[in-house]
């Protein structure tokens, strides 16, 4: 059998051999709650990208946008994310029943640093709680509750690195694939990019909330 890659590292001890243990301040930054600086964060992030595990094994990542502060904090410990109209896959609500744990990145344009959490959750109804998170008049339709377990800023050397905040940096997006272009070509459907454009754009203007 042919070897694709001079070595595999298989042990935390060959892990740390070559990337060797984190300072005191990085490993001692993991807080198990919400505290006063991550619900400031909060606040500000319009933008959450939320993973689970699916029955399969595999990892899903699913993100979340609305105004910002759209995540709310209930306590120290819980959060509440509304969940809006979409095209009813729903896996992040279908992984949790099978596997709660989850995983948060909080973001917010323009700042390089990012927030993690994770936790357990489970997804409820409550009218209380789907009015106070109303947009437009819209109530979510179901709720995902966090339980927090870990919770921490993440440095921001991804976004330098990436460039992703510097509008003069951004990449050319004339062979970048449309959504509609992926949706015909991995579902193999007939019909037109153009068709197949305006149905999302459709959707669009009229399935925000």
């Amino acid at each position: 059998m042919t070897k694709r890659f001079d070595e595999v590292i298989t042990t935390r001890e060959r892990l740390r051999e070559i990337m060797g243990e984190p300072n005191h301040r990085v490993a001692s930054k993991v807080i198990d709650h919400i505290d006063a600086v991550c619900k400031r964060f909060i606040a500000a992030s319009p933008f959450v990208v939320i993973a689970t595990k699916g029955g399969d094994g595999l990892i899903d990542q699913s993100p979340k946008g609305d105004p910002a502060g759209f995540v709310h904090v209930i306590d120290e410990k819980t959060l509440a994310i509304p969940d809006r109209l979409g095209n009813k896959r729903i896996d992040t609500f279908e992984n949790i029943l099978v596997h709660p744990e989850v995983g948060l990145i909080f973001l917010i344009p323009g700042y390089g640093y990012t927030l993690r959490v994770s936790g357990m959750a489970e997804i409820v109804c409550d009218r209380t709680l789907q009015t106070r998170l109303t947009v437009k008049g819209r109530p979510p339709n179901l709720l995902l509750i966090v339980r927090v377990e870990q919770a921490f800023m993440h440095c921001a050397k991804c976004m330098s690195r990436s460039n992703l905040w510097n509008v003069e940096a951004w990449p050319d997006l004339a062979d970048v694939p449309s959504l509609a272009e992926a949706m015909i070509a991995h579902a193999k459907l007939s019909l037109s990019r153009e068709e197949m454009q305006a149905i999302i754009d459709e959707s669009h203007k009229t399935r925000m909330y």
